[in-house]
């Protein structure tokens, strides 16, 4: 795994070139603390910082193709190299490495852009064709692995990470609102907005192709659920989706490098380890977070499976004092808005796998937004069994059940549960309809936007927006689908393989692989019938029926518990943190929220039980502050010292 930048006419001296390069490099260096590499020529620069798991010794970057009029930088694994390696010496391509990277250029070189349809990974690269004068940037499917880029004045500036756009001379600081507003509503700004004015995303599943000042953004895969369905039984669904997570399993196992997994306790990490341990049985090392707070602990469940499948195990645990303490760091790495503090604890894990000296692990996300494991999905099917009979007392009883850990649902009355839950209950063909409750709850979250937003914003609506664009894509959609849709596309990509995933992860130089976000796997688990995935309030059916011998009974059957982390009093028991952010000084100096509102929250959040929606209040509005100051109103300049320069023991530039 690794970090790549590049800007293209800039109008820079060779000197000038690397210098910028090494200050995008340097913001980043913990991608690839192992080895750096720069390519300059007059109209294109990049550069790599390289985390080494696949051909250690070789496969420096930027790298060239055959007669060296191709340059890649690239960030990720394409699994499936070696046969595709094959598959090009056979058609005449000669190889100085062992590494994907080269692959993957040759891939390029052979196929043009179609040659995406065959990498099987997680990746964000750019290569530039010196004949051409043209840049092609591509991301894997799922958007696991990040790139942001920025057009000014012709030129095109890209990364890893957006701090890096920072270090280029033409990419100015500012607020996005229109991705401020996303973020508290949808969890994450709409991709390709984020939260910085003029700085976009590529997609998932898309390329971008850069020649003499003008971006065009193509797809080339789109997670849907308008193909042929399966038609076997659920037995033979099992068998076939085994076979697929096997394969996949097998795939991202490998590496010049150990590999571990994160182990949660839960089903999902616990099948990733299940595979694991089949592929390859000698000794695997598994990792977990607990909490001191019972109610976000899991740690009894996870010893349960290390000690199963005989794992060399190892936890750590994450308190209230934890959460203030590192969310400046996960913030900042993040670089976006936060409505959870769940990053935190999943960075304090990455720092432990990298403190055992492992640089990869695979994890179990994917399984809920593919298999119906997610609460909200089950939320949608009792609202919509419940509009059937809108005045029933008894239907919305039904809802207690999904979120225990609430405690003002704990002891609702239907009444009280028709107040919370009963929003638009009768907009059942809507294709938002699973998560209307859940925007309308972010709306809310932006109403504490300042009045001088709100007026720049002008009424903005992204919900309306995302509804109107989501109508026609999902007709013919079941509600299932429609909701494991939006959850794939917008939460799992935006926030948790980003916030929560990558950013974290890569904060310690830990690669995370996904089994379940095999494309293979994605596309099979589309065509699967709901019931297959949510049978009544049993959630990941086909999972369970795959794994019902070959995991402790007690993880097949315990309740889905959603990964949760403290927020409120861990935060409000720092006073020092709301200073700096949450003060009348900094809300003024940022001009994001309402000052007057922002009190009356605080008041609230120090005087009065704490809803779900207070906390994320909190914790939204806490991490837009440090964004600002961390980014924008007290940006701090580079060290010179601490450039990437001969400091680095494997660096190569390449200047043409």
């Amino acid at each position: 795994m690794c970090g790549i930048v590049g800007f293209t006419d800039s109008g820079l001296s060779a000197k000038q070139q690397e210098y910028v390069l090494n200050k995008m490099l340097t913001r980043i260096n913990y991608r690839g603390p192992d080895e750096t590499g720069l390519y300059i020529q007059p109209d294109c620069a990049m550069g790599n910082v390289r985390l080494s798991i696949v051909d250690l010794s070789s496969g420096q970057q930027p790298l060239c193709n055959q007669d060296g009029t191709m340059w890649i930088a690239y960030n990720g694994e394409v699994y499936n190299h070696i046969e595709l390696r094959e598959q090009l010496i056979k058609r005449g391509h000669r190889f100085r490495t062992s590494c994907d990277t080269e692959v993957v250029l040759h891939m390029f070189e052979e196929y043009g852009p179609d040659c995406l349809n065959q990498l099987n990974g997680q990746f964000a690269f750019s290569i530039w064709n010196e004949k051409t004068q043209t840049l092609f940037i591509a991301r894997d499917r799922f958007g696991i692995r990040p790139l942001f880029y920025r057009q000014v004045n012709n030129q095109l500036v890209y990364a890893s990470e957006i701090k890096c756009l920072f270090e280029h001379p033409q990419v100015d600081k500012r607020v996005n609102y229109c991705g401020l507003k996303e973020s508290l509503i949808f969890w994450a700004p709409l991709c390709p907005n984020t939260f910085f004015d003029g700085v976009k995303e590529l997609p998932p599943g898309h390329y971008m192709i850069y020649n003499k000042g003008q971006c065009t953004v193509h797809p080339y895969w789109k997670h849907q659920y308008a193909g042929k369905k399966f038609a076997g039984t659920i037995h033979e669904a099992a068998e076939e989706l085994y076979g697929l997570l096997k394969s996949s399993v097998d795939l991202r196992l490998r590496a010049d490098v150990q590999v571990a997994a994160y182990l949660s306790g839960g089903l999902d990490s616990s099948v990733t380890t299940a595979l694991v341990k089949e592929v390859q049985p000698n000794v695997l090392n598994t990792f977990s977070i607990g909490f001191d707070e019972l109610a976000f602990d899991e740690s009894d469940y996870q010893n349960e499976v290390a000690a199963f499948f005989n794992t060399n195990h190892k936890s750590i645990s994450c308190n209230n004092s934890d959460i203030a303490k590192w969310l400046t760091k996960a913030v900042y790495h993040a670089e976006a808005p936060l409505l959870r503090t769940s990053p935190i604890p999943m960075m304090l894990l990455s720092s432990l796998v990298r403190e055992n000296n492992i640089k990869v692990v695979l994890t179990g996300e994917g399984a809920d937004e593919m298999l119906g494991g997610y609460n909200i999905f089950k939320e949608t099917i009792i609202r919509n069994f419940w509009a059937r009979q809108p005045q029933s007392k008894y239907r919305p009883l039904l809802l207690k059940k999904l979120y225990p850990y609430i405690p003002q649902l704990a002891t609702a009355s239907p009444m009280v549960l028709k107040m919370f839950f009963g929003y638009q209950l009768d907009q059942t063909n809507s294709p938002i309809y699973s998560h209307m409750l859940r925007w309308r709850n972010g709306q809310q979250l932006a109403s504490l936007l300042s009045e001088g937003i709100s007026n720049e914003l002008n009424g903005y609506d992204p919900v309306a927006n995302l509804a109107e664009e989501l109508a026609g894509e999902t007709s013919g959609y079941s509600l299932l689908e429609k909701a494991q849709l939006i959850e794939s596309r917008l939460f799992m990509s935006g926030y948790l393989l980003s916030s929560q995933g990558d950013r974290v992860a890569m904060a310690n130089s830990v690669e995370g692989r996904y089994p379940f976000l095999d494309h293979r796997v994605a596309e099979f688990c589309a065509s699967l019938p709901d019931h297959y995935k949510l049978n009544g309030l049993n959630e990941k059916v086909l999972l369970k029926v795959m794994m019902k011998d070959q995991l402790p009974q007690s993880v097949i059957k315990r309740p889905k518990q959603a990964y949760r982390a403290p927020v409120a009093q861990s935060l409000l028991n720092d006073k020092a943190l709301l200073d700096e952010f949450v003060s009348p000084y900094a809300l003024k100096d940022s001009g994001l929220f309402n000052p007057r509102k922002i009190e009356a929250l605080l008041t609230k959040l120090n005087r009065s039980n704490i809803s779900e929606q207070d906390n994320m209040a909190l914790i939204g509005v806490l991490s837009s502050q440090i964004l600002h100051k961390q980014f924008i109103s007290a940006y701090q300049e580079i060290d010179e010292r601490n450039l990437l320069k001969g400091d680095i023991k494997n660096k190569q530039i390449v200047i043409r």
